[in-house]
């Protein structure tokens, strides 16, 4: 056993490439990647935040907001995915009317 350690995702093949990143308390920003260290730190350019409603926080307002060159700090970071590639549908869970 090396005193290495090690990431369990490979992030280097989303390098220079759009990812979109979700943080806890509810963040979501896209951008791209532009580095990242073995704490998953990330460094994204012309990163967009997207906004949420202010009466339901698991809903997106429709608003995003420009932050340009930002840096995750990787303890926040949950879930990190490629934008291209990806498209949102409907929650199958989630009845018509709610």
């Amino acid at each position: 056993m090396s005193g290495r350690k090690e990431t369990v995702l490979d992030l280097a093949k989303f390098v220079d490439k759009g990812v979109q990143v979700k943080l806890t308390g509810g963040r979501q920003v896209t951008g791209t990647l532009k580095g990242y260290d073995q704490l998953l730190n990330l460094v994204l350019d012309e990163a967009v935040e997207f906004e949420r409603e202010q009466d339901d926080p698991l809903k997106l307002s429709g608003k995003t907001r420009q932050l340009g060159l930002i840096v995750c700090r990787g303890t926040a970071v949950m879930l990190v995915s490629p934008t291209d590639g990806t498209d949102e549908i409907a929650n199958p869970f989630q009845a018509d009317g709610a």
